[in-house]
């Protein structure tokens, strides 16, 4: 994930609405979200390296990750695959924290990475940039390719998006998916120095990414209750073309996925 902006009310009747963007190079092999073979793990997958971006399970854990964009510093030599760390916390049993705590003494083998680790009680962040992980309280966050709640200009746009959605008395999916559907680049002054080019920076600045090599691949919209979950993910092809549909919802009570429903049908 590139972007991805989240309110997190643990003690609520809809305790997670969140919804993600996946940049990367249309070249990079992709399935879409789908439950995994022999697994309670409904998630894409990079068909490259293996592992995932975004993952859930049936009983509402889950795991969101976002690299770190710095051109200034070189990457581990044969670095482990960061997109495996969504699914080692889902297999793991692991609580949020307990994961993060484990996983904190492994981080210098990564390349650089930013870690959304949630269930139902907890919601945690590590990032392999700082020394210690994160309890989030309730709140509105945002996440990038930086720290959380950095103060790029498409978390910003992303943040005030969603508070906005969120006053409405009922949020769908269509309405998460259509927050970071947004293309506004920021002015050459509000961009962030990540150590590359400024071409590439202008290209990254806007929610949703389109190019003709490298642009936004999915969006995933997640509506995490107490009684079970909703995910929608919409997949975008070559230069932003709309592709297809995953729609799943899940019971606690019943660990079972009915039919995809359409668009317009989905809570």
């Amino acid at each position: 994930m590139c972007l991805i902006v989240f309110q997190w009310q643990p003690a609520s009747d809809c305790p997670l609405y969140l919804v993600a963007n996946r940049d990367e190079f249309y070249a990079r092999p992709t399935q879409p979200a789908h439950w995994w073979p022999g697994e309670a793990i409904w998630a894409g997958k990079d068909l490259q390296a293996g592992g995932s971006w975004l993952a859930i399970d049936q009983q509402g854990r889950w795991a969101a990750l976002t690299n770190i964009r710095d051109g200034r510093r070189r990457a581990p030599t044969q670095a482990p695959s960061r997109g495996e760390l969504v699914l080692q916390f889902l297999r793991s049993g692991q609580s949020p924290w307990q994961f993060a705590k484990q996983l904190q003494a492994q981080l210098a083998a990564y390349a650089g990475f930013n870690l959304l680790l949630g269930d139902r009680q907890q919601l945690c962040f590590l990032s392999s940039t700082e020394p210690e992980p994160r309890l989030l309280g309730s709140g509105l966050y945002s996440l990038s390719n930086a720290s959380l709640n950095s103060r790029w200009p498409k978390q910003q746009r992303a943040e005030q998006a969603l508070q906005q959605t969120l006053q409405q008395p009922a949020v769908v999916h269509a309405q998460l998916q259509g927050l970071l559907l947004d293309e506004q680049p920021a002015a050459d002054e509000q961009l962030p120095d990540t150590g590359v080019a400024l071409a590439w920076e202008r290209l990254l600045s806007p929610c949703f990414i389109r190019s003709a090599d490298y642009g936004t691949r999915s969006t995933t919209s997640l509506i995490l209750q107490q009684q079970g979950w909703s995910a929608l993910e919409q997949t975008h092809g070559v230069a932003g073309q709309t592709e297809g549909q995953q729609y799943v919802t899940q019971s606690y009570s019943h660990p079972c996925s009915p039919p995809h429903s359409p668009l317009g049908n989905i809570a």
